[in-house]
């Protein structure tokens, strides 16, 4: 039988945002500053020669705003704005990456993750293996069938057992989890009063939140230390779980269609590239090209 098809879905604005913060400050001739865009093309370059991917997508955010702060305006509001040298660099990744021959998914309103939920869902349905290369371990909640992730930036690979390792339960269980403890970078409230070890416990015990609020009266059975405290945080914090689960939940029904040919990865184009990486005065880039 002939293996099946992989498809690399790439977390493009996590590896810009890593290669802005990673790098001093650069810029080119004309003083555009160029320090994103030079780590991302360095990481995508790299990436592409480690892995050789035959089919793959940058997935981008469009935008700041999506659906999640129509329901909760403070979504991401302790995130400041992009900073003001990394805004004039995002057309030219652009470029590069069309320069490189890459596919670029985007879309207003969802956010990248909400992007490679779906594609991952619409592949993996097909029998298409995916890989999600991203460090962000909200998309942990779509591993199996078919789908793992790629943290490239510690060179891992997470599986149904990485999950288990970093949240103690399935897959499909992380957003019961995150829906107690919260997530601080995202600003998704969780319960007050409740960490990461206990909520794990609740839903190693419990399942689910639906499950859990069900069971407030019977908590002593968890052996959980300090369980008045517990049911107490439960009770007042059972909208904000509720909430932040529906806040943590990627979005697998965006409405996009992308077919897995439109993903085909050739080659990069020399000519364009060599005459972006010289506006940029990306010497040593030419050189390895």
């Amino acid at each position: 039988m002939a293996e099946s098809p992989c498809v690399y879905l790439l977390d493009g604005s996590s590896y810009i945002f890593r290669a802005f913060f990673a790098l001093p400050p650069l810029s080119n001739p004309s003083g555009l500053p160029t320090n994103a865009i030079y780590g991302f093309t360095n990481m995508t370059l790299k990436f592409l020669k480690s892995y050789r991917p035959g089919y793959l997508a940058v997935v981008l955010d469009a935008g700041r705003k999506t659906f999640r702060n129509q329901i909760y305006q403070e979504y991401k509001s302790n995130r400041p704005e992009a900073p003001r040298d990394l805004i004039p660099q995002f057309p030219y990744i652009r470029t590069v990456l069309g320069a490189i021959n890459v596919a670029v998914v985007e879309r207003e309103g969802y956010e990248a993750d909400d992007l490679i939920a779906t594609l991952s869902k619409q592949f993996s349905a097909q029998g298409i293996q995916v890989v999600i290369v991203s460090g962000d371990k909200d998309l942990m909640q779509l591993v199996g069938n078919g789908i793992k992730l790629l943290d490239t930036g510690k060179d891992k690979w997470i599986g149904l057992d990485g999950v288990k390792e970093k949240f103690g339960v399935e897959p499909e269980k992380v957003v019961e989890v995150m829906g107690l403890m919260g997530d601080s970078s995202d600003n998704i409230p969780g319960v007050k009063g409740i960490g990461e070890k206990t909520a794990i416990a609740l839903i190693q015990r419990y399942h689910s939140l639906e499950n859990l609020f069900a069971h407030l009266d019977d908590l002593e059975q968890s052996g959980l230390k300090g369980i008045e405290r517990i049911r107490k945080a439960l009770v007042a914090g059972k909208e904000a779980a509720f909430l932040s689960r529906l806040l943590a939940t990627v979005k697998t029904d965006v409405p996009i269609q992308v077919e897995l040919e439109d993903l085909r990865y050739r080659a990069w184009d020399r000519e364009k590239l060599q005459a972006i990486f010289s506006e940029l005065g990306f010497t040593q880039l030419v050189k390895t090209l």
